[in-house]
């Protein structure tokens, strides 16, 4: 167990080019401005121009693209929330350091910001995800929904600024998130190769508990933070990333309230009826 141990510390963390990994503006792979408004744009044109115009039947072998795509989305996440928990454990001057970077004292490098560059172009990988659902017919264009669209394509400017702004609590957000699309990209692939698990509100109750958790630990990053010494850096970047977090959480409650408390109400009010 222990050799294991160190040979995924080294191959995650301690590589050369992931520990002397920098962030460096216009540099970095997705670095640039132009790029990251390229890439939100053109997500959204064509998102919008695949659901307007009529497209042919899904081809035959759509759901062996899907099933790869949920594969591949799935390990890299299990990847990177491994990763990145090793990353900052190691690379933690204090315990507090995952939740506040010290302000002025914290540059984008070393194996935790590498962990938060990939994540970043992962949610690049992820807007196929859109794609796949217009191209599966009428039945994927009623699945796709505002709270979709919207997290999607928000969703890349918010952790490209992660590490761009060296935003304090990244690496919790980053590792909560990852574990979740872990099950989340599971539930897709059993999916695609015709397998529908009954635990798909699992996913949905987990996606808005990591909001909430997300929420209390900022409460303690604000402690931090308010609390005497540097402060924590990336302070104006976190606020925009909490109204975004608000925002999900909202939408998520209500997509929550549409799909499983109506129906869970629909069916028990047709148990009534059967009954009397």
């Amino acid at each position: 167990m222990s050799t294991l141990y160190a040979t995924a510390h080294y191959w995650l963390v301690e590589h050369p080019s992931i520990s002397q990994y920098e962030w460096i503006p216009n540099q970095s792979p997705g670095s640039t401005p132009l790029f990251l408004f390229a890439t939100v744009a053109t997500y959204l044109s064509l998102t919008l121009l695949l659901s307007l115009r009529p497209l042919p039947s899904p081809p035959p072998f759509l759901r062996l693209i899907t099933a790869f795509h949920s594969l591949l989305l799935c390990l890299l996440s299990l990847l990177m929330a491994v990763a990145c928990t090793l990353s900052a454990l190691h690379q933690s001057p204090t315990p507090t350091w995952p939740i506040c970077f010290p302000a002025n004292h914290t540059p984008p490098r070393g194996p935790t910001f590498f962990w938060a560059h990939v994540f970043y172009l992962s949610k690049i990988a992820e807007l196929l995800d859109t794609l796949l659902i217009l191209l599966s017919g009428a039945r994927g264009r009623r699945r796709l929904t505002l709270l979709h669209v919207y997290h999607h394509a928000a969703v890349v400017a918010v952790c490209r600024a992660w590490v761009s702004e060296r935003q304090s609590l990244f690496p919790v957000a980053l590792v909560t998130n990852a574990a979740v699309h872990v099950l989340m990209y599971a539930y897709y692939l059993l999916c695609a190769i015709g397998i529908r698990p009954r635990w798909k509100r699992v996913v949905t109750d987990l996606q808005i508990l990591q909001f909430v958790f997300s929420f209390a630990v900022s409460g303690w990053m604000l402690r931090i933070h308010f609390g005497g010494g540097p402060g924590c850096e990336g302070i104006r970047v976190w606020c925009v990333n909490a109204v975004f977090n608000a925002s999900l959480l909202a939408l998520f409650a209500d997509f929550h309230v549409n799909n499983y408390a109506k129906r869970k109400r629909l069916a028990e009010d047709g148990d009534n009826k059967k009954i009397s």
